[in-house]
């Protein structure tokens, strides 16, 4: 298990501090190893999730409720639904009323794409917690938000 005072060899002047040190260490980690996880699949973890929201959407949806959705948000959602778009994975629908309205759906390559990565891609990055201490650890970060 990591230590983040050895991890980058330093202390602390309170467990406030610590914590939000190791917080931000921690995210960092996390998209590290997700970045590492999704290049075999050619997307990034924010094109991962702009899949997921359309695929679970179940329907054509806006760019501006895409951004909403995201995990992370991005200013640069656009630019990641242009790549999702050439490869293929999603497609714009202009709107036959208004041309300045564009919805944005995930084609069957993405649903395809998406099937084929495992759903257990979280599960290896919190094998050291058990369920309790995950739901302690999910409680704790909404409580600090």
């Amino acid at each position: 298990m990591g230590d983040i005072s050895k991890d980058i060899n330093s202390t602390f002047p309170n467990n406030r501090v610590k914590a939000m040190l190791n917080i931000i260490y921690t995210s960092n980690w996390i998209t590290s190893c997700q970045n590492d996880f999704f290049k075999d699949f050619g997307i990034s973890q924010q094109q991962y999730n702009i899949l997921r929201i359309l695929k679970g959407a179940g329907a054509p949806l806006n760019v501006q409720t895409i951004k909403d959705r995201m995990l992370e948000r991005s200013p640069n959602a656009t630019r990641l639904m242009d790549k999702l778009c050439a490869k293929n994975y999603i497609e714009r629908l202009p709107s036959e009323h208004d041309r300045r309205v564009v919805k944005i759906a995930i084609t069957k390559a993405g649903v395809v794409l998406l099937q084929s990565i495992p759903k257990d891609l979280n599960t290896e990055l919190l094998k050291n917690l058990n369920e309790k201490e995950a739901e302690q650890l999910s409680n704790l970060l909404d409580k600090m938000r």
